[in-house]
């Protein structure tokens, strides 16, 4: 997959997209990154840390987040991606899921389109990405977890947005799927979503896993937010174990040492 100006293997390879949150109440880094010298700096820091995408957010989407309005969205990010992309020669993902916000970011620059809610809370973002050429990430969402045969329903739901995709114009090869962890699922539910993985990854696309710092891994080591990187680094041997594509993570040095060292286990 060509994601910018780089050509991803993600048939055979794992790769690190760094988060970039510019907000002020993301769960685990809110605030940090906010101006931009600081957006840059830790940009830099993660590129040479080993990551090969930046994920740029200008929303939290942790629970019971509030949601702001496009254009104060817009505003957050847009000096951050053409700044980037005038220093630094790296794809760029905007996790947004409302069509106004994602066009405004690809006229600025931006790669990729990471939507929480697999096109299906915006209905002109499917039209916007077929029209741009541009990859998305489709993730599992949805509003109650009140599943009847939870891991089909999963495979389903994202059947659903794919189907969404394909309508569109959207092609196979510009899809990533992610299963969603943190997101419409109970604690066990997560638990069960990163045991079957492979669910996800049977139908037939590369799949993006996003664990980092969630609340999965606070409840299962009862842990504050900051102290759940080990929970994060075993979910991230456990996706090069389960051939994920990408893992999308705070610390992208931890992560690299990680998938690293599984990798020359598993080849060994």
């Amino acid at each position: 997959m060509k994601i910018g100006t780089k050509d991803f293997d993600l048939d055979n390879e794992i790769y690190i997209m760094g988060i970039l949150n510019i907000t002020p109440d993301s769960f685990s880094d809110g605030g940090s990154w906010n101006s931009l010298d600081s957006a840059l700096a830790h940009t830099e820091d993660m590129i040479r840390a080993g990551a090969s995408i930046i994920d740029i957010g200008g929303e939290s989407t942790r629970p019971g987040y509030t949601r702001i309005s496009d254009e104060e969205e817009i505003s957050r990010i847009l000096p951050v991606i053409r700044a980037i992309k005038q220093r630094f020669d790296i794809p760029i993902s905007v996790d947004t899921y409302k069509s106004a916000v994602a066009r405004a970011a690809l006229a600025a620059g931006a790669d990729l389109i990471n939507d929480i809610w697999g096109l299906k809370y915006d209905p002109d973002m499917a039209g916007l990405i077929a029209q741009a050429q541009v990859p998305c990430c489709l993730m599992h969402n949805r509003e109650k977890t009140d599943y009847i045969d939870f891991l089909s329903e999963v495979q389903e739901d994202l059947r659903e947005s794919v189907e969404l995709a394909h309508r569109a114009g959207i092609k196979d090869s510009q899809i990533i799927l992610d299963p969603g962890i943190g997101f419409g699922k109970t604690y066990e539910q997560n638990l069960r979503m990163m045991k079957h993985l492979e669910a996800v990854s049977a139908l037939g696309y590369p799949v993006l896993l996003g664990t980092s710092r969630k609340s999965m891994i606070g409840l299962a080591l009862e842990l504050p937010k900051d102290q759940r990187e080990e929970g994060t680094l075993v979910t991230t041997v456990m996706a090069v174990q389960k051939h994920i594509a990408i893992v999308r993570v705070h610390d992208v040095e931890k992560s690299r040492r990680a998938i690293q060292m599984t990798k020359a286990i598993l080849n060994a």
